[in-house]
Formats: structure tokens, sequence, C-alpha cells
């Protein structure tokens, strides 16, 4: 009696599980009708719970319609599963259809900037003439940035309108100088390097100015160093640089950390010398300043004058990558325009 009830419950369930089967339209009805049939709260759990009531001679045949009817319910929901993942699927590529006669799509990639093209060359350069490349702090103290450079308290160059002070001791450095010295006071000689880096000035945003740029400055110092050393390493430069036929004039300057102190100019390259417009008519162009290292600069850095003796020079980097590039404007290099930037 128990079995025919309990196998009436079970055709039952089959038959209403296998309706809704039937008629479900979507993965989430087919996943709910297995919740509800054969979950652990389902209706075939209910059933085996049951089972205690049953004789115990007659629970194997009813285990087994239990197992019959899960079997008959999972073999339609896999079937039904499978037809509405195929639909999917197809309503799928459908949509995401792919023409693969189209062209692949082209990856931009990215090239060096200007400034940093013209640094390599000039890192290059140097370290063909075995130079050493040291950087240094941004962010610097007024001790490395003027007084160990030969400028005292007093000097115009020391004066805010040109400098962004952060207090009275640290200032944003205003040239890569402060790398020499630091570089001096090691007592590592000789010295060949150069220092290269961005520096801040208080000036106005123009053409040819704007308050954070980069410059590049070497430094030399060994026993016997002459200012015909000087000349000799900036004409190699001037040539490895802006080609072999460049000529170099140096004209007398002046300043604090070096003496005697000149500004080199290189015969202009676009028109050999004769006078264009690149060059205002004047067949020269100024490319940088330059000078023997100054005593006191020495003292100051712990390094005996008597004995050794060094140039030093600076050149903005921007400066060669404008000349080298035939760039009119400064601005050009910071407005980050992929027009521009695309032509290097």
């Amino acid at each position: 009696m128990i079995n025919n009830e309990i196998k009436t419950k079970l055709e039952s369930i089959l038959e209403k599980a296998q309706e809704s089967i039937k008629a479900a339209k979507d993965m989430d009805i087919i996943n709910e009708i297995r919740v509800k049939v054969l979950g652990k709260k389902g209706e075939l759990t209910a059933v085996l719970k049951g089972m205690k009531d049953v004789a115990p001679e007659d629970r194997p045949a009813v285990g087994q319609l239990v197992n019959d009817t899960r079997a008959k319910i999972e073999t339609a929901l896999d079937t039904v599963k499978t037809r509405l993942e195929k639909a999917q699927m197809e309503v799928k590529l459908a949509a995401e259809k792919i023409d693969v006669t189209l062209p692949a799509r082209k990856y931009n990639i990215g090239h060096s900037h200007p400034n940093t093209i013209a640094l390599e060359e000039v890192e290059r350069i140097f370290i063909g003439m075995g130079y050493e490349v040291v950087e240094g702090p941004e962010i610097e103290y007024d001790l490395y940035n003027f007084e160990k450079l030969n400028i005292p308290a007093n000097h115009p160059a020391k004066d805010e309108q040109d400098t962004f002070y952060i207090n009275s001791d640290i200032v944003l450095r205003t040239q890569t100088s402060p790398a020499q010295a630091r570089e001096m006071e090691k007592g590592k000689l000789p010295i060949r390097m150069i220092s290269p880096g961005r520096v801040f000035r208080s000036d106005e945003v123009d053409a040819t100015h704007s308050p954070s740029f980069h410059q590049i400055e070497g430094l030399v110092v060994d026993e016997h160093i002459t200012f015909a050393d000087l000349k000799g390493t900036l004409q190699e430069f001037a040539r490895e640089l802006f080609g072999s036929d460049i000529k170099t004039k140096f004209r007398p300057h002046h300043f604090p950390f070096t003496e005697p102190s000149a500004e080199m100019d290189v015969s202009c390259f676009k028109c050999g010398g004769k006078g264009c417009r690149f060059c205002k008519g004047e067949g020269w162009i100024e490319i940088l300043g330059c000078g023997m290292v100054h005593p006191h600069v020495f003292e100051m850095c712990g390094i005996d004058p008597e004995k050794y003796t060094g140039f030093a020079f600076g050149v903005g980097l921007e400066r060669i990558a404008l000349l080298k590039y035939e760039i009119d404007d400064m601005r050009l290099l910071y407005e980050n325009d992929i027009r521009f930037l695309n032509q290097f």
C-alpha cells in the first residue's frame, strides 16, 4: 500500500517536472526546477526522508524507484539545458559576428620625446669620451646650489625673482652644477662627468623660456687640465652632434664658478656660416657656456687648486633639441600635441 502511494507520488513528481522542463524558456527556469525537485529541500528528497515509514523489505524497491525518477528528471534537464545553451550561443554569435576579412586593428606604439632623443645622443657622445653620467636631487640645499659654486649671498642669481625658494636653506635647483659639487666632495679624482637633469627658474613662459627646463652640465678635474683640453672636448662634441664640418669659436664671458669663462658658438649648420634665417644672418649660433673651474670652487669642495685644475660647461637640453630639429617654439616640447610629437 505504501509502495503504491510512493509510486503514484513519484510518477506525479516526474510528470510535473517534465512538463515544467519542456515549457522552460531560459536557464534560470531550468535551475529553479532543479532546485525545486532535486535540491536538498526538493520533492524527491522529501520522499527519501519518508523511507523510515517503509517496511525494511520494501526499501530497496522504493529506493530504486526514486533513483529512476531522479535519472529521468536529470536527463530531461540536461537535454533542455543543452538546447537552451546552443540557442543562446547562436544568438550571441549572431550579435558578435566578426568580419575576418577586415584588416587587423593597428596598435599605436609610442616613441621617445625629442628631449629624450637629444639627451641620449649627448650622453652617447660623452660616454664615448670616457665620461660618467651623474644625477643629483632636484630639491637642493642653497649651500650646493650657490655657495659651493662661488655664488655668495648678495649675488643677483640668488634673488627670489630668479629662484624658487622652499625656505632660506632649500631651493629648487637652478642648474645641475650641485651634482658636480657633490661629486667633487667625494674626493675621488680624477673626475670626468656630465650631470643632466631638470632645473627650475622663475621665468615667464614664452617661445624661449620656461620655469622648468633641462640642463646638461659637464665637469673634468685632473692634474694639468688646460683651456686647450676644454676647447678640444667641446669642438669634438659639436662635430659629433651637428656634423663634421661644424666650426666653433669662443667668446669671453663671465660666470662666477669659472675663470676664465667663455661662451661657445658653432657655425650655422643650415647655411655653413654664410648667414640665413636660422642663424639670423650671423652665420654663428650660441650653444653653451664654459670655462676653467674657479680655484675657490675647488677650495669649497675640498680639492687642492694648486695641484688640480679642471673645466666645466653647461648647455640647455631644450636648446639642443630646438636647434637640431629646427623647432621655433620651446612650448611645443611640453604641449603633448600628438601631431607635433609624431614627427620625431
